[in-house]
């Protein structure tokens, strides 16, 4: 199996669940994700978000805010509804997730929580419908102020598990709800429940994540059989190059297997020049360049 950071756009559309997952596995720890929103005008016109970070370095897109139930990513036109992920997936030639919000109607709420369209929540309907989509992850989380906590992303990741998607979860932040973001008996039980991927908060990206405490947890994950994916979603995606760079370091040292920069840095996207210079730092120049120069005809 090719690494994924060696992977060619022929190579992504061939990968199943599995392949996807020991292509990770094989890359050590060189693996990056970024998150873009669908509903924001695009960094330029002319292209979508996904386009951009895809030609700046990442490996996988995780689209934002995406409305099962209204397909539509800005900047992607003339194309049905029900197409929409596969035409990004031509576009980029990358593995493309959305995002779903197990919101919890129970949840404990901080402040003011948004009301979300049903298409946007991790319900068995919306669950399905991104299988007919053609998505090749979910990743069951929580925007700001949406009422997400654990033991919902618990109840939606036996729901995904059963249509066989390939799952990540976990959450960035809190969410909106008063709860503990993350310990080890929660990231245990969703590995349990059948999370193939479990979020962690990058190390320094909310209180308390420091390198020792996220290192235990990616232990305990890795020692439940599932991979670890390290977030920026505290909007640090849009902080200095020597940040970023920090941040990837150190979420490399804890061991995470996929590292994902948010789309808070500008016009629903990073800043790209930080999406390259995270990846050059997990994985130096040469994997980055051979990244952002492939062509998807390859």
């Amino acid at each position: 199996m090719k690494r994924i950071l060696n992977c060619t756009a022929s190579d992504f559309a061939k990968m199943n669940k599995q392949d996807l997952l020991q292509s990770i596995r094989a890359a050590e720890g060189r693996t990056l994700v970024a998150e873009v929103m669908c509903h924001t005008t695009p960094l330029y016109p002319g292209l979508t978000n996904a386009e951009y970070a895809s030609a700046f370095g990442a490996d996988l897109i995780l689209l934002n805010v995406f409305d099962v139930n209204e397909p539509k990513i800005e900047g992607l036109e003339n194309v049905k509804a029900t197409d929409t992920i596969i035409q990004l997936k031509k576009l980029v030639g990358r593995p493309v997730g959305i995002n779903l919000e197990p919101v919890d109607p129970e949840a404990e709420a901080m402040e003011t929580l948004s009301e979300l369209p049903e298409g946007r929540k991790a319900t068995a309907a919306s669950l399905k419908k991104a299988v007919e989509l053609g998505v090749d992850f979910v990743c069951l989380t929580g925007n700001p102020k949406t009422g997400v906590t654990n033991k919902a992303i618990l109840e939606s990741t036996k729901l995904a598990n059963e249509l066989g998607l390939l799952i990540i979860a976990g959450k960035m932040h809190g969410a909106g709800a008063n709860e503990s973001l993350v310990n080890e008996e929660t990231v245990k039980a969703f590995v349990a429940a059948g999370a193939d991927i479990v979020l962690v908060p990058g190390v320094g990206t909310v209180p308390g994540t420091t390198l020792a405490k996220t290192e235990k947890l990616v232990e305990a994950i890795h020692e439940s059989g599932a991979l670890v994916l390290s977030t920026i979603g505290t909007s640090q995606e849009g902080a200095d190059k020597e940040t970023i760079q920090q941040i990837a370091l150190y979420n490399k040292m804890a061991g995470a297997d996929i590292h994902h920069i948010g789309d808070a840095g500008m016009n629903g996207i990073a800043v790209p020049e930080r999406i390259m210079d995270y990846s050059i730092t997990i994985r130096g120049k040469r994997h980055t360049y051979f990244r952002m120069a492939s062509s998807i005809l390859r």
